[in-house]
């Protein structure tokens, strides 16, 4: 049965309750880098073209993805990489798992996103890999 007003609790879906991501809170080494891991082709000691990329490239292609929830740039596997000859990022919501470090985190970080009971910015910085989130309630900004 859905609840009359839904808007009341946006975290009625999550395992964790708002204070787990009240606040500012960086996540280290989760963005995609200079310093990425790129597959090297042992014959020639290069790293083929498709994974070569800059943070300019990996940045511009997050932004170019067309959704209602602002993308940063992951870095994909090498694996991934070399099986499907893709470029060294991958994009994602800012508040992916694979950068927020769980489905836990990443669900209740998206409920403050949807909710209009919060703010909630984040920065990406490209060079030293770290993502930072900040979640307020709006009543308090």
């Amino acid at each position: 049965m859905m609840p009359e007003k839904p808007d009341d609790d946006p975290f009625h879906d999550c395992e964790l309750d708002p204070d787990a991501v009240l606040g500012t809170h960086t996540f280290h080494d989760v963005l995609f880098t200079e310093d990425t891991e790129t597959p090297v082709n042992v014959l020639t000691g290069e790293t083929p073209a498709h994974s070569q990329a800059t943070v300019e490239e990996a940045k511009k292609f997050a932004a170019s993805i067309d959704t209602e929830t602002p993308q940063i740039a992951l870095p994909a596997s090498v694996e991934t990489q070399v099986e499907t000859q893709s470029k060294p990022y991958t994009s994602a919501a800012f508040f992916h798992f694979k950068a927020t470090g769980s489905l836990e985190r990443h669900r209740a970080y998206h409920a403050a996103y949807d909710s209009d009971a919060f703010t909630v910015d984040f920065e990406a910085d490209y060079a030293s890999g770290d993502l930072t989130i900040t979640v307020d309630r709006a009543n308090e900004s």
